[in-house]
């Protein structure tokens, strides 16, 4: 799967000048901070139901066509939209390539205490790690 067939039209197409903003991973976090007792409820839902024990959930700001809708942005007022996925469609839909599933089972952080966090922005995507409670001291 390709980069244009996994985000569907990206915001550059429009035609508008893009404004330079601050980073969007300083508006990721506000949100990620904002949904997280959410995402936790789905991500022990896809783990008791044994649909996988490797959640995934990707944030977007566009369309993507994996996962399925569980926060939109536009509903909730925030920056980033969320889905929830699985380890096994990301192998399945080729994300994550059969030669690369063992070192990222091996590097995936226990999903009681971080969400695995697909981010993708218009530059690339990656994984992230977010603890559901930050230290607040």
């Amino acid at each position: 799967m390709d980069r244009e067939e996994l985000l569907g039209a990206t915001p550059e197409e429009n035609g508008a000048p893009q404004k330079k903003q601050e980073s969007p991973l300083i508006s990721l976090e506000k949100d990620l901070e904002f949904y997280a007792d959410a995402i936790k409820e789905v991500a022990i839902e896809i783990m008791v139901e044994g649909i996988s024990a490797y959640p995934i959930f990707i944030a977007h700001q566009h369309e993507v066509n994996i996962g399925e809708l569980i926060l939109n942005k536009e509903e909730l007022n925030t920056d980033w939209t969320i889905q929830a996925s699985t380890f096994e469609e990301f192998v399945e839909k080729g994300i994550i390539s059969k030669e690369k599933k063992e070192p990222f089972l091996k590097v995936y952080k226990k999903p009681e205490d971080f969400m695995c966090v697909f981010v993708i922005v218009p530059e690339g995507a990656n994984f992230i790690y977010y603890p559901y409670k930050r230290g607040r001291g």
